[in-house]
């Protein structure tokens, strides 16, 4: 009986201890809802002080939303344009605005692709190598206006990304 229970927890060794192969498992970094949540917030409270009343969205890298802010007075299509902006990123990996620039030649088409839109005022939220998700921006009279107002958001945390375990 005492070979038995240890033929036991030698193969229970074994098993718990076989090497994992390379992508077996896999890490996967977020963004907190409380850190996006804050985000939409700076973003709203930029444009606001520059006269504009946004939404902004926050989407994590899969494009699942995280946190969403809408000022009083943005209009509710603001909300489907900051995702559709978010989204964006999500599939390029850039701000919105480059990849507008730098795939002109099917701009036309990506606005077409459901939840996609190719405008500016969409940027990667990033730290440590990671793309962590997306900050999506809309209701300033100009894209321009509204990455800038994104960009706020994120200069105001980029600290606490770079420094999150």
């Amino acid at each position: 009986m005492h070979d038995s229970v240890a033929k036991i927890f030698s193969v229970f060794l074994s098993v718990v201890f076989l090497p994992l192969h390379a992508g077996d498992i896999v890490t996967h970094k977020r963004i907190s809802p409380d850190l996006a949540l804050e985000m939409v917030k700076h973003a709203v409270e930029a444009c606001r002080q520059d006269g504009y009343q946004v939404t902004a969205l926050v989407v994590a890298s899969d494009g699942a939303e995280v946190a969403l802010m809408r000022d009083a007075h943005a209009s509710r299509f603001t909300i489907q344009i900051a995702r559709e902006k978010a989204n964006a990123v999500i599939l390029s990996g850039v701000p919105s605005g480059a990849f507008r620039d730098n795939r002109r030649d099917i701009q036309q088409e990506m606005n077409h692709v459901k939840g996609v839109l190719v405008l500016q005022g969409g940027l990667p939220i990033a730290a440590g190598g990671y793309q962590l998700g997306a900050i999506g921006v809309s209701g300033a009279p100009g894209g321009d206006k509204d990455e800038k107002c994104a960009r706020k958001a994120i200069d105001k945390i980029q600290d606490r990304l770079e420094f999150a375990d």
